[in-house]
């Protein structure tokens, strides 16, 4: 917005409506550079007009006051600028500028208290509302108004809403006749909000809810049916802008919302700006899920696009769908950095759960600091190879309009990266490579410039981790892509740079969708969102497709065939099969996404000969086959690494029979026996054991002590 320095040039506007805002003018800068404000230009006989308008603000029904007034007389000046006054009065909310709530008072410079009558709907709340603006009748022009808009919002010296719908504390004078609504409902409804349900359907779960504690009611159904329309309401026109600055925005975030934040570190010169949130139903399923199991991270999301990339930590649910549990805003991912964010992570988990403890941390970045997440975590790290295989391939599919030499460059790649345990050079194999597709210059500069100088890193990275499986990665690039169609929407790309947007979209959108995800799964209710999110992954996706509909090339394993289940006469074509590197000519598999026909077709693979076994699989049998290899010299250390081996097998063969049994009954009757020893009751007059006596004792009684329960009998004095 260019700065207007004349008021001349500020443009006179005269809405058609009968009562207008200021939403309804378009504003201008007034001023220099140093110093503006923000005008705009009306008939003076239009001011009334504008002030009932103002007042008449859905988000903060209001009245305004004038808090101070003057005037000149025509021909009092004999020299005048162009935004001289005749008239000059400051309009300021009726809930303001004093504050008679907590931690207020009157204002210094008043020495009285202004008459509140017929001011306001509350006349007795002063909340300290800044909202105000100027009308100038101008000496040049008498007949137009010039408004000075200083502070539009309804906000406190704080920042923080104080007074409206909007506000959280404006409870009102009927809060006792309004039902029980818990948490759960509450976060329910905000739930059906974000996901764009109609709000007939989102009123009649209210009120299921509500039944539950009030029981069948008009006046429930009633009340019920005003709170949907005002939350929805309130939702709809909420904003992420709490500031125009980002940074004191994101402050006042913070400082509202402190039970969702663990770690919070502002920009410095030797500091860099670090946000960890977590809400409370998050850090219950990080404590529920990530206990004894996996710990994923979804990292360096929105480098490019986000003025601070994301991090996220995830969990595996009931359904192995990844969970987010946690979100980190920063650009610094140094080791010290990294180190502050997950101590404070996992000590506020153990003041929750003393004993929680992670069994193994899934990364999908070659340059994570992994001996930082071993320490911290004490656990093994594991490495995805989703990120890899979905950049490769989404490149391959842009920069090769060949879909035959789209096949033949991710067959290759993939070669290489299974040629880690085959003690193939890796170089030679990558100069080769490049000679062959010389021709294919696009995708031959891309490789060169984001992949080559680092790929021996990764390749080493996935050399010394064990991988983690198929269905892991379905679910992160799952998670990936979800997080993907909420933020990168072409509305929103023009606040892509500012922080409290960003996290105004993970706590509210992203949140609520997950959070009813979950809720509709274990209520087993919103059939239709609980079918969506069972489907969501690639995995649970080829779960649906039959053996039947699959058809391999048994001469060559070239390729599968795999039949269409919307539509029977249509195949897709999967080659490479039995591969992560698998190319499926389907239209989710040409984005770059891990598509349910190559899960299908590696899942049947997996049990054939004549196909190469998962990279995931494969590094699980490096891993026992270094345990069991006999060492050089050292007899105790292969009894250890046997013990080691036998251990794990134990361990696997157990966690198979569970995951195929029906009935978890026949699984615990089939455990051995675990005997413990645990000090059984005694009772007045009765020994706890006569085993331990010799023998020879002739006389029992003079052996055994007889003491009376004191406890016992101190309680029975009390009654």
């Amino acid at each position: 917005m260019a700065i207007v320095e004349s008021v001349g040039k500020i443009p006179l506007q005269d809405p058609p409506e009968e009562e207008f805002g200021a939403s309804d003018l378009t504003w201008t800068k007034f001023g220099t550079a140093e110093h503006h404000d923000v005008v705009a230009l009306i008939p003076y006989d239009r001011v009334d007009a504008f002030i009932i308008g103002e007042c008449s603000n859905v988000e903060c029904p209001t009245r305004f006051h004038i808090e101070r007034g003057r005037k000149r007389t025509i021909g009092s000046l004999k020299e005048y600028k162009d935004d001289e006054y005749l008239e000059y009065r400051l309009y300021w909310c009726s809930f303001g500028p004093e504050n008679y709530g907590e931690g207020g008072g009157i204002l210094p410079s008043r020495r009285y208290r202004l008459n509140t009558r017929n001011r306001a709907a509350r006349p007795q709340s002063m909340r300290g509302c800044t909202c105000h603006f100027v009308v100038k009748r101008l000496y040049a022009r008498p007949s137009l108004a010039l408004i000075i808009y200083n502070e539009r919002r309804h906000i406190n010296k704080s920042g923080f809403i104080c007074h409206g719908p909007l506000d959280r504390d404006a409870i009102g004078p009927g809060a006792k006749k309004i039902p029980y609504i818990c948490n759960e409902i509450q976060q329910q409804t905000m739930s059906m909000i974000y996901l764009g349900i109609p709000e007939e359907n989102i009123l009649e779960k209210h009120i299921e809810g509500i039944q539950r504690y009030c029981g069948s009611d008009a006046k429930v159904s009633s009340l019920a049916s005003q709170y949907v329309h005002k939350l929805g309401m309130i939702i709809k026109r909420s904003t992420h802008e709490l500031d125009l600055d980002d940074q004191a925005s994101i402050r006042m975030w913070i400082e509202r919302n402190r039970k969702s934040v663990f770690f919070h570190q502002d920009t410095s010169e030797s500091d860099a700006f670090i946000l960890g949130i977590q809400t409370e139903w998050q850090l219950q399923q990080m404590i529920r899920f990530g206990h004894r199991s996996v710990i994923a991270a979804d990292s360096t999301f929105g480098v490019k696009r986000l003025k601070y990339p994301l991090f996220t930590l995830l969990v595996f649910d009931s359904r192995q769908h990844a969970l987010p549990v946690a979100w980190v805003i920063t650009r610094s991912f140094a080791k010290p950095d990294v180190s502050k964010w997950l101590k404070a992570l996992i000590d506020r988990a153990r003041s929750v759960e003393p004993g929680w403890k992670v069994s193994g941390f899934l990364i999908d970045d070659a340059a994570t600091e992994i001996d930082l997440l071993r320490d911290i975590f004490c656990c093994p790290v594991l490495f995805s190879l989703w990120r890899v295989r979905r950049s490769w391939l989404r490149n391959i599919v842009k920069k090769c309009s060949n879909i035959e030499v789209q096949r033949e460059i991710f067959k290759r790649l993939g070669t290489i990266v299974y040629s880690i345990w085959g003690g193939i050079n890796t170089a030679h194999a990558l100069e080769q490579f490049m000679l062959d597709f010389v021709d294919q210059t696009a995708f031959m500069e891309y490789f060169k410039a984001s992949w080559l100088p680092k790929l021996e890193m990764w390749l080493s990275t996935m050399r010394n981790s064990q991988l983690g499986s198929q269905e892991a990665s379905g679910a992160l690039e799952a998670y990936h892509v979800k997080l993907k169609a909420k933020l990168f929407d072409d509305s929103h790309l023009g606040a892509l740079q500012r922080v409290d947007w960003l996290v105004h979209k993970l706590t509210t959108e992203l949140h609520s969708s997950y959070w009813l995800d979950r809720y509709a799964d274990e209520s087993d209710s919103f059939q239709n969102v609980k079918e969506k999110y069972i489907l969501s992954t690639s995995w649970h996706r080829a779960l649906q497709i039959p053996d039947y509909a699959v058809t391999l090339d048994d001469r060559d394993h070239l390729f599968a065939k795999v039949v269409s289940q919307k539509d029977s006469s249509l195949l897709h074509l999967v080659w490479n099969p039995g591969s992560e590197f698998a190319f499926c000519d389907c239209s989710w598999s040409m984005q770059g996404n891990l598509c349910k026909h190559v899960v299908k077709v590696n899942m049947i693979c997996e049990n054939l000969k004549g196909y190469q076994p998962s990279m995931s699989f494969r590094s699980f049998e490096e891993v026992l086959m270094d345990l069991w290899r006999k060492p050089v010299d050292d007899s105790f250390a292969l009894d250890l690494s046997l013990a080691c081996t036998h251990q794990m097998l134990d361990q696997i063969q157990k966690l198979v029979e569970l995951n195929n049994s029906t009935d978890i009954g026949t699984v615990v009757n089939n455990m051995p026996l675990k005997w413990v020893s645990k000090k059984s009751r005694t009772y007045i007059g009765k020994p706890s054991s006569n085993l331990a006596l010799p023998h020879g004792s002739s006389n029992t009684k003079s052996v055994v002590v007889h003491k009376k329960n004191r406890k016992r009998k101190r309680l029975t004095r009390l009654r």
